[in-house]
């Protein structure tokens, strides 16, 4: 379940402001935002495990965060980012 290293490096790579760029909240949103689509593909093929979905909820939690703490940070970067990522909001 877990991304792969190519695939997290595609992520950064898109999502980064600068080189080395590794923690700014697009980048932790975009990340998130491709956790939760795994896990949500996983839960509606094992409908049982209730484990990963409480998972799936604290993730969905730490992204709300992020979003709203670059919402109030920068609107434009906010705007953008959900655009990219096909979040409704």
């Amino acid at each position: 379940m877990a991304i792969t290293k190519e695939k997290k490096d595609e992520l950064i790579k898109k999502f980064a402001r600068h080189d080395g760029d590794t923690g700014s909240p697009e980048v932790q949103i975009a990340l998130l935002t491709d956790d939760i689509n795994n896990l949500n593909a996983h839960l509606k093929a094992h409908k049982q495990d209730h484990h990963s979905y409480v998972g799936l909820l604290k993730k969905i939690g730490h992204r709300r965060n992020l979003l709203r703490y670059l919402k109030n940070k920068d609107i434009t970067r906010y705007r953008e980012l959900i655009k990219e990522l096909g979040l409704r909001r």
